[in-house]
């Protein structure tokens, strides 16, 4: 090395090195299937995000968890509807937890498919859910392609099933079909588009947030800067190797500390310049900001997504935003699941579906519904009549969620 050469070896900042939902920069042609994004990877970056940003995740749980409700109320002099409810499909999956999967995928990607099984005789009929990151559209927009791995895709190993209402003869005699959940977007034709497509960019500031903070944490809060090392090197391996040893020994968290290497003098004039930094605010400002926004693109509410209930828990608010949420987001979603499942039941096994319903309740009640209508009405100071037969009812006999059949 020359005399008074200043070397830097090491110099990592902060900021996370993992991309939040880059999967690949190539871009895939084939003639087979249209692709789901330049690389056809975009179910797994959409994946990959919602591992990594919390409130995201948290946001499709609950929005999948409430669209598929607690159950079905259905007609009881129909048997083949309580038999689907309760059994969907030959994995003795329900139908709500079909639904739910279904609701899942749509939240998360924007598209959902579900499988449909018969035979000539329309004997049976079975509900199977697919998993979205597995299916491609074809070529000419009549069938689905289903495959194990995007990434190594291989035709022999694609399994080929027509777009709804046309069915299918398959190699075990069965009739199969699949339908196309997704959601509008202009100038997207063949996929839908998830509603937080807007928020993709602020679910990416939460993820290097959170691990900005984490970082901080296993580096003990210590400070970054600069550690000047005044040693001789006769190469720049003997160099890098002396960093190696300082960084392990002095470092903590790689990447808090830059090193720099120097020729040495006859005094040692080592020593750690730090850099220090009083933006914690400005960080946590940045992530609360984020999380609203995120909030916000998933036409959600906060109290939902349990991001309020550090400020104390508010029944009211609660069920008053359920409400605008059922009326506005759960009710339509619901509607645009279930319908065609119905009219495959009616025209499959001859069987009325219109008694088929989703049971809807709130996560928390202002009242309990073992209380009388008179109470409830004192309660809320309003006139009352305990001699009032209909004032005799409990609230759990007249409220909408009440159901005779629930699965």
């Amino acid at each position: 090395m020359n005399n008074n050469k200043t070397k830097t070896l090491v110099a990592v900042g902060n900021a996370a090195t993992e991309p939040l939902f880059a999967i690949s920069s190539r871009k895939v042609q084939s003639e087979k299937f249209w692709r789901w994004g330049d690389d056809n990877l975009m179910p797994a970056a959409l994946s990959l995000m919602s591992r990594r940003s919390t409130t995201h995740r948290r946001i499709i749980n609950d929005k999948a968890d409430y669209i598929a409700g607690k159950g079905f109320s259905y007609d009881e002099s129909k048997p083949l509807l309580g038999k689907i409810v309760t059994c969907a499909n030959g994995n003795g999956d329900s139908l709500r937890e079909v639904l739910s999967r279904l609701a899942f995928d749509k939240a998360l990607m924007g598209n959902a498919f579900l499988e449909v099984v018969t035979d000539d005789r329309h004997s049976f009929l079975s509900l199977y859910h697919q998993d979205a990151s597995r299916c491609r559209l074809a070529r000419e927009s009549q069938h689905v392609l289903l495959h194990h791995d995007w990434s190594q895709f291989r035709s022999e190993d694609a399994q080929r099933l027509p777009l709804y209402p046309t069915f299918e003869k398959q190699e075990d005699g069965t009739l199969r079909s699949i339908i196309h959940y997704k959601e509008y977007e202009p100038m997207y034709s063949h996929y839908g588009v998830p509603k937080y497509i807007a928020g993709m960019g602020v679910s990416a500031i939460a993820y290097k947030t959170d691990c900005w903070n984490i970082s901080r944490l296993e580096n003990s809060f210590q400070l970054s800067g600069v550690m000047m090392l005044d040693a001789s090197a006769e190469s720049d391996a003997e160099a890098e190797r002396i960093v190696r040893m300082a960084e392990q020994k002095f470092a903590g968290n790689p990447g808090q500390v830059m090193f720099v290497l120097r020729e040495g003098a006859e005094n040692d004039n080592s020593r750690f310049i730090p850099v220090e930094s009083s933006n914690e605010g400005d960080w946590s400002q940045l992530h609360d900001q984020a999380t609203s926004d995120i909030v916000i693109a998933h036409s959600w509410f906060r109290s939902l997504s349990g991001l309020d209930y550090s400020a104390g828990f508010s029944a009211e608010r609660i069920l008053h935003e359920y409400e605008v949420a059922l009326n506005t987001v759960i009710l339509a979603e619901q509607a645009e699941l279930l319908w065609p499942i119905k009219r495959i039941i009616e025209q499959t096994l001859g069987e009325d579906a219109s008694s088929l319903e989703i049971v809807n309740r709130p996560p928390t009640r202002s009242k309990p519904i073992y209380m009388k209508v008179w109470e409830a009405r004192k309660a809320d100071g309003l006139d009352y009549d305990e001699s009032d037969p209909k004032q005799q009812l409990y609230l759990s006999e007249i409220t909408k969620y009440n159901v005779t059949k629930i699965n």
